[in-house]
């Protein structure tokens, strides 16, 4: 065997994930102009992630929700939907990487928005609709699936502690190494790793002992702990904080964002 083809392989797998990686930035769009005023007053009225940002930062999170729609095709299967549904859609997409400068959603092309609740069949109708929100898998990989009634109701509310399109990016950003397995890893330096996961085995189990305010649903799985608590974070930042100081302090260091000292703007 010739002592030089594992080196050879190696270099030409080398060689084709920096094209890849190229190629994949070039087809990557970037906003043009300053988002359109229609729409900023959509983010404005709607999105209160957004209103309680400064000026400048409210400049940047428009930038980025611009990005997404350029990159990302939102679809409305057996229902319509506008402009402030595409701004719903791209604002989840946007609240829990604002922390992170160049974060992207490469392998997410396309939103899919159904008319209501559906089953794991995808299914608007029969029994077994409950699921509200999906990040595709197998031939649905790059996909995400979300309930219009659901979407909305996410920034209806914002003293329940859940949004379920937050839920699903957090389950994609949870995904982006790998694995759904609660432990984003491409967002969590190593050092807070075991401290991380120590806390949501705490959490869980003070759920399963009636001991909490989370979201029940998040006692089922790891994964499903930290897109719950995720939601929380960011619908309740001030109560989460008071109530769970520790897991507030991590999900601060997560996602770089210190969501309850942030000053309430009118």
């Amino acid at each position: 065997m010739n002592p030089w083809l594992p080196i050879l392989s190696i270099v030409l797998l080398t060689l084709f994930v920096l094209w890849w990686i190229r190629k994949s930035y070039s087809r990557w769009k970037l906003p043009q102009s300053p988002m359109p005023e229609d729409q900023r007053k959509i983010l404005e009225s709607d999105i209160a992630f957004y209103h309680s940002l400064s000026k400048e930062d409210k400049r940047k999170f428009e930038t980025k929700v611009q990005e997404f729609l350029l990159n990302c095709k939102i679809t409305g299967i057996e229902t319509q939907i506008d402009q402030r549904d595409k701004l719903l859609v791209a604002s989840s997409a946007i609240i829990p990487i604002f922390g992170f400068d160049n974060w992207r959603y490469a392998d997410l092309h396309e939103v899919l928005v159904y008319p209501r609740r559906f089953n794991l069949d995808f299914e608007t109708e029969g029994a077994g609709r409950s699921v509200m929100g999906m990040v595709g898998n197998g031939y649905m990989n790059g996909v995400m699936i979300l309930s219009k009634p659901a979407l909305e109701h996410g920034f209806k509310n914002e003293r329940d502690k859940k949004n379920t399109a937050i839920h699903e990016f957090v389950h994609l950003i949870d995904k982006q190494d790998g694995r759904v397995d609660g432990l984003p890893v491409l967002l969590l330096e190593k050092q807070y790793a075991i401290p991380w996961i120590d806390m949501i085995r705490q959490k869980i189990d003070e759920i399963y002992e009636g001991r909490s305010g989370i979201n029940p649903y998040g006692g089922t799985s790891r994964a499903e702990f930290f897109a719950v608590i995720s939601e929380y974070f960011f619908e309740r930042p001030r109560l989460l904080k008071r109530h769970h100081p520790e897991l507030y302090r991590l999900l601060k260091i997560i996602f770089k964002q210190d969501l309850a000292s942030r000053k309430r703007r009118n």
